[in-house]
């Protein structure tokens, strides 16, 4: 029976197959650029997440390289062989080039740390890629290959740790962490990209020293948050954040959904639910990750905390949760400084993800289907997935009801979609037919008429030109009586 370090010693074999494979194909470029280095008297070696990539066989364009070579130096030798350079990150030792078809960073030896009252890392040049390695995050980040020769440097024992799929940061984690902060909230987000586990001493660093996070740009939190979540095994790295404390640091909301449980008040355990909720969102994704999609569903209960009660039957309610989950879903995005479109289409969901449990309790109207549709908008289809998602009963009977119970609706929508416009509900007259009707220009009644007309849209379907006319006619025929009625009351 083969011992534990036979199966490493197989598992690094098989890394170092793949690796070659891997950098045989990125040889052109890489050699080339190398040789061009080299004759300008500076090295260069693949590094860091190409490396640690290569070994696992899934190395793609986008390629890192690091050199002695001073960034004004680089420039020279780039230019004139690059097809397109940018000098975006310069200013931390980056140029970032193009040549067929590779994205290509090279950056000077460095090591940075942030100041202890500081949201940004202080650069300054390392004089060797030793020096430059051992700055680096993790061990399966602190390795290069120099080239042309292709020679290994592998001072951390990353190879080992990448075949045993742990994480380890080359000096001690309290240093690391001192460093840049923002490397606890690297360790979730590469476990949950690789499915890698931590080592101890690191989850036991990250849990003493979360508090420290609050140093970091919200901008370079959000970022480590979208790559966590858009990642293959979500669940990992957010179980990570929560068990050390950083996301009550930087997400609050979802160590708050571990709701107190007790035998008198029994209800779902709405952490959990809501990580399952996430994971069925993604197997239901058709065109790659959506993070639209994926913040919805873990967020998309975070105003139970806020609006549990505790009736007298001994049941459990949330009433209105997806309002005021709503509105602190844009307070935290705010924070993380989302867009604002994406803030608005994220709370939109939360807020409407309740809507289609009223469909159970009666056949909806026509008009209640146009809406719902409405109320969507182009976020119909995602709403779609999260309500779907949002099922998550053991109870085969009662899941298999409700997925019946959606599929009617989603056929009543394609069958009113067959007959109307439902993509684009608007009145039957547009704002220009609205003030020749009424004789009007343009101000205040306008808006009151156009959703006049919406609201007979959505209760009636499509009427036509002469029957809008007409209702619009009558509308503003009772809105003069009621002027006249209040003009005669001010008068008397």
């Amino acid at each position: 029976m083969p011992n534990a370090n036979e199966d490493i010693s197989s598992a690094l074999t098989q890394v170092q197959h793949r690796a070659v494979s891997e950098l045989l194909r990125v040889s052109p470029v890489a050699d080339d650029l190398a040789r061009r280095f080299q004759d300008a008297g500076f090295s260069l070696a693949l590094v860091g997440g190409s490396v640690r990539d290569a070994l696992l066989g899934r190395l793609g364009n986008d390629l890192d390289f690091t050199t002695d070579a001073r960034p004004e130096d680089v420039l020279k030798i780039v230019r004139p062989w690059a097809d397109s350079v940018w000098e975006v990150g310069i200013a931390f030792g980056t140029v970032g080039c193009q040549k067929n078809g590779y994205q290509i960073e090279v950056t000077t030896y460095r090591s940075e740390a942030y100041d202890r009252t500081s949201r940004k890392p202080e650069v300054s040049y390392g004089d060797s890629i030793e020096e430059d390695l051992v700055r680096r995050d993790f061990t399966v980040n602190a390795m290069a290959v120099a080239l042309p020769q292709k020679e290994f440097i592998d001072p951390h024992g990353g190879r080992e740790d990448l075949a045993e799929r742990v994480l380890r940061t080359p000096g001690t984690p309290e240093e690391s962490f001192s460093d840049d902060p923002l490397r606890m909230l690297r360790a979730a987000r590469f476990a949950a990209q690789l499915d890698f586990d931590v080592a101890p001493d690191v989850v036991t660093a990250m849990t003493e020293m979360a508090g420290r996070i609050e140093i970091v740009s919200a901008e370079r939190v959000r970022e480590e948050l979208n790559k966590l979540l858009l990642s293959a095994h979500p669940r990992k790295g957010l179980g990570l954040l929560v068990s050390t404390g950083l996301a009550q640091q930087v997400l609050p909301e979802l160590p708050a959904l571990r709701l107190e449980s007790d035998e008198h008040h029994r209800h779902k355990d709405v952490y959990e639910h809501s990580l399952t909720v996430l994971e069925q969102a993604i197997d239901l994704e058709e065109d790659g990750p959506d993070l639209t999609l994926r913040l919805a569903a873990l967020l998309h209960d975070i105003g139970k905390p806020r609006t549990r009660r505790f009736e007298k039957d001994g049941r459990v309610s949330f009433h209105h949760h997806e309002v005021v989950g709503a509105k602190m879903v844009k307070k935290r995005m705010a924070e993380l400084k989302y867009s604002n479109d994406m803030i608005k289409d994220v709370s939109k969901l939360v807020e409407l993800h309740l809507r289609f449990h009223g469909y159970g309790d009666g056949e909806w109207t026509d008009s209640a289907v146009r809406r719902y549709v409405r109320d969507a908008g182009p976020l119909l289809e995602r709403l779609h997935k999260l309500t779907r998602s949002d099922c998550t009963t053991r109870n085969k009977r009662k899941a298999g009801a409700l997925s019946r119970t959606y599929d009617a609706l989603e056929e009543r929508i394609t069958q009113l979609k067959n007959q109307e416009e439902l993509d684009a509900i608007r009145p039957d007259l547009d704002g220009n037919e609205i003030m020749q009707t009424l004789g009007v220009g343009p101000g205040p009644v306008i808006g009151k008429a156009y959703a006049f007309l919406l609201e007979l849209r959505m209760e009636h379907g499509p009427m036509g030109h002469d029957t809008a006319v007409a209702e619009l006619k009558m509308w503003w025929a009772a809105q003069a009586c009621g002027r006249s009625r209040r003009h005669v009351s001010r008068e008397t």
